[in-house]
């Protein structure tokens, strides 16, 4: 483990008991725990932001039976296969499915992906959810 470095930080009163309340909301150990947090996830949307590598998931919610649905998909994850890890088909119902695509790769080209799976015409509902790789965190 690296050295620890101790600082101090005077936050108003009505500001700290917020921070408390905050640490036991999420089961953290101490203060110190939840400032790493948001230090860290400070440091993720930096990544986000600009050309780092980052890594996530593409959630998608279809149709299966609208028409060449699923082929014009299966053309976008080709023409993005540079930052596609793997993809998970669920069947929700007897219509719908459910696609998730592990993604991993620069945030511009990892967005792109999303972006273009989510215009795909018949998606009824996409998201993108980013991380860091682990590479450049503390």
């Amino acid at each position: 483990m690296p050295a620890l470095t101790r600082f101090g930080v005077s936050l108003e009163s009505d500001l700290l008991a917020r921070f408390d309340r905050l640490v036991r909301e999420r089961g953290l150990a101490n203060r110190s725990e939840a400032l790493r947090e948001l230090i860290r996830r400070e440091f993720v949307k930096e990544q986000w932001d600009g050309q780092g590598e980052v890594a996530g998931a593409v959630t998608l919610v279809y149709d299966h039976h609208r028409r060449d649905l699923v082929s014009r998909l299966t053309d976008v994850q080709h023409d993005h296969a540079d930052v596609i890890l793997s993809s998970q088909h669920v069947h929700l119902d007897h219509h719908h499915c459910l696609e998730i695509v592990a993604v991993r790769g620069p945030a511009r080209a990892v967005r792109r992906l999303s972006d273009s799976l989510k215009a795909v015409k018949g998606v009824m509902h996409g998201t993108l959810s980013m991380s860091s790789t682990g590479r450049d965190m503390p």
